[in-house]
């Protein structure tokens, strides 16, 4: 088909054309957006950012079902806190305890790159030292040179640009008491609280303060809600406040720049108003633990000893868009790398021992008819 105009060809009616790769990002730090417009904010793990197609998006609840055998939600939990604080983003945090400022003590610090870079700096020396020396019998490898060293800028200039939306945080470490200092971070305590109409105040006054822009540049917000309807808490009996408090939050958070994620205990609720907290979630995501012996799964999974727990991606939030969310598995192991770091991978059975079986026999059965004309 021609072009009309001087109208791009090949370009769908759907997408919004950008004049410049620079136009995906925002204008504000921890902030991206996607080529239809749609702003993300990192969930503190760049695997999942990825898998769910650029983050968490902005103006969304996201739902986190807890399992009762470990705490693993509190890893995915920190990360989002974490990464909110790197980046200097509001953050309202509400949890069952009666001071909720010391969990900010729990968030992990950023994965120092001193050593990495001090090695990168040494190879780069070393091959500084080592052209000079073979720039006089090999001047054609001055130019492999010169190409390899473009690469590894272009390609550290990408790292930098990644890590500026999502960091790798180390488990072991506690973030930097400078970056809690001075920052707008509030704690709300929900363990003694009757009623939740002192935690939706907290959250309609923060939300106040990051009314939605379209233009411009974009100051997220996040909201961390731990263990909404945990047993200790004075509201736990009255599921049909618990629904009206999330109905309300997903509102204003809808009609503001920020994203709350929020963590409960599904087997303490029954399954219709488990069913109606999940349907209330814009991405709902669930953790599993893995039992630290079980010999079947570890036969049937690679990488068994490293993992952690599984996660399960039950639903994606998506706007602006008429194409579905496509992912490339729902159930993921949960891992550690380097036991500081939380990385995805998909699930990948172990081969099974011996050539015996179905498929040596119909193996078999084909080489035998080497000589005979196979009918379709």
């Amino acid at each position: 088909m021609a072009a009309a105009g001087g109208q791009t060809l090949g370009r769908s009616s759907f997408s919004r054309a950008t004049s410049n790769p620079a136009a995906s990002s925002s204008g504000a730090t921890g902030v991206k957006l996607s080529p239809n417009g749609v702003a993300f904010v990192s969930s503190g793990i760049p695997d999942l950012d990825r898998i769910l197609g650029g983050g968490f998006l902005l103006g969304s609840v996201v739902m986190i079902m807890e399992d009762n055998d470990a705490p693993h939600h509190l890893l995915l939990l920190r990360c989002f806190m974490a990464q909110g604080v790197v980046h200097k983003q509001p953050l309202l945090f509400a949890g069952p305890m009666k001071e909720p400022r010391l969990f900010l003590g729990t968030l992990p610090a950023l994965v120092s790159s001193s050593k990495e870079d001090g090695r990168h700096i040494a190879m780069g020396a070393g091959a500084s030292s080592d052209g000079r020396a073979n720039d006089e019998g090999l001047r054609i490898a001055w130019q492999y040179k010169k190409y390899f060293g473009d690469e590894k800028t272009s390609r550290a200039e990408h790292k930098d640009n990644k890590q500026e939306f999502s960091n790798d945080f180390d488990l072991r470490k506690p973030l930097e008491r400078h970056l809690l200092n001075g920052q707008n971070i509030e704690c709300v305590s929900t363990q003694e609280a009757d009623t939740l109409s002192n935690l939706q105040d907290r959250c309609s006054a923060f939300l106040s303060k990051l009314p939605r822009k379209d233009g411009g540049s974009l100051t997220a917000g996040r909201i961390a809600i731990q263990s909404l309807c945990a047993p200790h808490c004075g509201y736990f009996e009255k599921d049909w406040d618990m629904v009206s408090f999330i109905r309300s939050v997903k509102a204003m958070v809808r009609s503001s720049n920020s994203v709350a994620v929020i963590t409960f205990p599904s087997t303490v609720l029954s399954n219709s108003f488990c069913k109606r907290w999940q349907h209330l979630a814009d991405t709902l995501l669930s953790i599993k633990a893995i039992p630290d012996e079980d010999k079947d799964l570890a036969k049937l999974l690679t990488g068994y000893q490293d993992m952690v727990g599984f996660l399960h991606v039950h639903k994606v939030a998506q706007t602006n868009s008429q194409v579905p969310v496509i992912l490339e598995a729902s159930t993921l192991s949960l891992k550690l790398r380097k036991r500081r770091s939380l990385v995805l991978e998909r699930l990948n059975q172990a081969p099974v021992d011996g050539s015996s079986g179905p498929s040596a026999a119909a193996s078999g059965s084909c080489s035998s008819s080497q000589g005979r004309q196979l009918d379709f």
